[in-house]
């Protein structure tokens, strides 16, 4: 009897297949990959997997995701003459965490996908389908497969599902947590015990994954060792965070997986010069663990609202003459001191780097255009893990085991790339260098919200000009809200209550 492969959160859609230009991601729809004819072959196994990748595309860039949940939200963010009008009071919602003043707008932010950002049910079709190429490698005999490819593609089906946690997880806190194709419905589980399970099965496959590649065209579009293990660093930073019980064991786990990122990866990583910079975002360097895939030449491209940069550059590289905003001046003049050499301020700003007038234009993701002032996106990818952020984490879990000149030898790898001066603190002082030195490397890489929240800096005027109060971040302020459409067929589900009481 065939089997019925039930999701009560969403409707089991064939997968969304965009075209990535080349190889793996050039394929076709797999609706023919099901009953009888599911995978003849190593390409049908490809275009399957290629699928899950665009999935993920499909739910992070045709919409505001990473701007929105990462980088606007309580940052220190001003508007310019140029987002004056009132279309772009989502600014100041985003800045101030009024997100339920976002959907009260209803149609006015239509056109950035505010909503779409409540709705998980692209997450869960990522989630579903990695289960489905799980399931059928674990039960069937592909003879077009060698076991170690076998091995290989169990340990991308992880990654990609443990990845699609992570990100919910972020923004959601608890989700349901499914790892069977074959489901009931199911309530939330607590974010934690979910995260200790992406980071076990994380730990039970990462070393089934290659390094790198040496076909470049996807090299850190592609599941690597890096991407898993760097995933697991976050997972653990996450568990660390939020635990009521020992942090050490989080933290030291972070710090081992850290030094063997860096100190076994057999040459595949590495911080490029920062006069490479065009380089490091355009993507598919050693500098990359894990992007989603962009190109200009092969006519896709993310959505408008997906790019930070959008909001940060303005004539000859968009149309409008001024930005649409730029950083409160105290909060960027600490992220880069004015005083002080750091090549930060040389490759990724301009000379108006702490103009307040519009003029400030971040250069950090300034790629190659079809023509001088195109209102479109630089051909960027978007960077969800960079090997610079790895760094950054192994140092500030050493930095909390107490282990200062580990965690200070560890930092300075990124301030010697910057030609910045190094890091000479001990203690909490130290500690608080390494918050600050993560937000000046990752400055528009869809992190500083997520830092805040992850390390409870959210409710201190310190690090945000619109802190969090306690209570409410203790409540789930934190969190977005979730669409009323997960209750469906689902009785057991749950709605973050902070954002509907």
């Amino acid at each position: 009897m065939k089997k019925k492969l039930v999701y009560p959160l969403l409707t089991c859609l064939s997968l969304f297949v965009g075209s990535c230009g080349r190889n793996f991601l050039d394929i076709n729809q797999v609706d023919r990959l099901t009953g009888n004819n599911y995978w003849t072959s190593r390409r049908d196994v490809e275009q399957f997997v290629g699928g899950i990748y665009s999935t993920l595309r499909q739910a992070t860039m045709q919409n505001i995701f990473f701007p929105a949940t990462g980088d606007f939200r309580c940052a220190p963010i001003m508007r310019t003459s140029s987002s004056s009008d009132p279309g772009r009071d989502y600014l100041t919602l985003l800045r101030t965490n009024n997100i339920n003043g976002i959907f009260a707008r209803g149609q006015d932010f239509s056109y950035f996908g505010f909503t779409r950002i409540t709705e998980w049910n692209t997450f869960y079709q990522m989630v579903q389908h990695a289960n489905i190429l799980y399931a059928r490698l674990e039960s069937s005999n592909l003879p077009f497969l060698s076991a170690s490819e076998v091995n290989r593609y169990k340990a991308e089906a992880v990654f990609l599902r443990a990845l699609a946690y992570f990100l919910m997880v972020r923004v959601y806190g608890d989700v349901p947590y499914y790892t069977d194709v074959n489901t009931n419905p199911l309530p939330r589980t607590n974010m934690l015990t979910v995260l200790q399970h992406i980071s076990a099965d994380l730990d039970a496959h990462a070393e089934f994954l290659p390094w790198t590649f040496s076909d470049p065209s996807i090299v850190a579009v592609r599941a690597m060792r890096g991407s898993a293990l760097v995933l697991n660093m976050h997972a653990n930073m996450w568990l660390a965070g939020f635990t009521d019980q020992d942090k050490t064991p989080y933290y030291d786990k972070v710090a081992a997986l850290g030094q063997q990122l860096m100190e076994e990866n057999n040459n595949a990583y590495s911080l490029l010069p920062l006069s490479r910079t065009r380089e490091i975002f355009k993507g598919r360097t050693s500098e990359g663990l894990f992007e989603i895939v962009q190109n200009l030449n092969f006519g896709e491209t993310f959505s408008l609202t997906a790019a930070f940069s959008d909001y940060v550059l303005r004539f000859p590289n968009k149309t409008t003459r001024v930005s649409y905003l730029y950083y409160q001046r105290e909060f960027f003049e600490r992220l880069y001191p004015p005083q002080g050499q750091d090549l930060r301020k040389t490759f990724w700003f301009d000379e108006h780097i702490y103009n307040t007038a519009g003029q400030m234009q971040c250069l950090k993701f300034l790629n190659v255009f079809r023509e001088i002032g195109e209102d479109a996106n630089p051909d960027d990818n978007q960077m969800v893990f960079r090997y610079a952020d790895a760094i950054l984490l192994r140092a500030e879990a050493l930095a909390e085991l107490n282990r200062d000149a580990e965690a200070r030898a560890v930092v300075n790898v990124i301030r010697r790339r910057a030609a910045a001066a190094e890091i000479t603190e001990s203690g909490n002082e130290l500690k608080d260098a390494i918050w600050w030195e993560r937000a000046r490397e990752l400055f528009g890489e869809g992190n500083f919200y997520y830092d805040l929240v992850r390390t409870g800096k959210v409710i201190d005027v310190a690090y945000t000009l619109a802190p969090m109060s306690v209570s409410a971040y203790r409540n789930g302020g934190w969190t977005w809200p979730i669409s009323a459409s997960a209750l469906a067929n689902n009785p057991f589900m749950r709605l973050n209550t902070y954002w509907t009481n």
